[in-house]
């Protein structure tokens, strides 16, 4: 068998799903052991690769060159897998690394590696065997890690959510538990983004019932709160996404949230004045700013009027 079969093999032997048990998975088992085709798997390497490493492994070891836009398939449909059955890690030198971070990682789990020695041995049969015995409990050793690295966010009614780690998380937590006590009091959490679950709150169902019917995540805002009492939606931009409201960002959500049943209040929010300093000049007019180290204080970008809908 070629290596890329092997590896296949031996993702059907770990009990992986059938949508695990192809060409993208079998490569992607090979990256992050470093096996190239006339290699051993006596003989193995565990680097810390991003997805971008792997898809160069892919296209110069094994002459499979995936498209660009094939990255998330990597990411989602089989890297997510590995790390969630405790044959990969994610981060291992960092595990609180912002999920946007350019420097994210996969390694194969040490124990994984000691396994996949044993491969074409007379040793497979047992050592697989005791590995699988053991693979529930490193999972979720793994995973208990992992959710360690995680931002606690305490909502409105008490339920705490957990958000990955990272900058826009801290600033995500802080417009929920800072900015809304504040200047949104009683509102309700109809949408909270988050950079490695793009809707970590989404309740579709409210945001209907208010006439907004937005079926594309990526054009959502990072936040979406709703103050029943005055009948505004806050929309809420976090500079560490995509960056401050600017004008070109107002009129999209002017457009995308014109139906919806309640005054619209746009408010890009910033971790501090300094950073918010770097983007003076873009953020739109008839807009709100807000500086989670200055929790206490709104800038108004508004002609006419303080905080409210235009």
């Amino acid at each position: 068998m070629s290596k890329i079969e092997e590896a296949i093999s031996i993702i059907v032997d770990l009990g992986f799903p059938r949508a695990q048990q192809n060409e993208r998975s079998g490569l992607c088992l090979l990256a992050l052991v470093q096996l190239h085709e006339n290699g051993s798997w006596q003989k193995l390497g565990h680097p810390m690769l991003g997805v971008r490493a792997i898809l160069d492994f892919c296209r110069n070891d094994y002459q499979k060159p995936y498209a660009e836009n094939s990255r998330e398939s990597f990411r989602k449909e089989t890297l997510h897998q590995f790390v969630a059955a405790g044959l990969a890690l994610q981060n291992p030198d960092q595990p609180s690394r912002s999920p946007n971070s350019p420097k994210w990682c996969y390694q194969i789990a040490p124990q994984a590696e000691k396994l996949l020695t044993s491969f074409n041995t007379p040793k497979w049969g047992k050592t697989l065997e005791a590995y699988l015995r053991k693979a529930g409990s490193l999972a979720r050793k793994y995973k208990a890690a992992r959710e360690q690295a995680m931002i606690p966010c305490s909502m409105p009614d008490g339920s705490v959510v957990n958000i990955s780690p990272g900058s826009h998380s801290v600033l995500i937590r802080d417009i929920i538990q800072e900015f809304a006590p504040r200047f949104a009091p009683g509102s309700k959490i109809l949408y909270l983004g988050d950079t490695g679950n793009k809707g970590v709150v989404h309740d579709e169902a409210f945001l209907q019932r208010l006439g907004v019917n937005v079926h594309e995540r990526g054009k959502m805002p990072d936040a979406i709160l709703y103050r029943e009492e005055k009948g505004w939606l806050y929309l809420i931009e976090c500079v560490t996404s995509v960056g401050p409201m600017d004008g070109k960002r107002h009129q999209e959500l002017t457009a995308l949230f014109g139906k919806a049943k309640a005054g619209l209040v746009f408010v890009s929010a910033f971790p501090n004045r300094r950073l918010m300093a770097r983007f003076l000049t873009k953020i739109a007019w008839e807009t709100e700013v807000w500086c989670s180290d200055d929790p206490t204080h709104l800038i108004h970008f508004n002609g006419d009027r303080f905080l409210g809908p235009h």
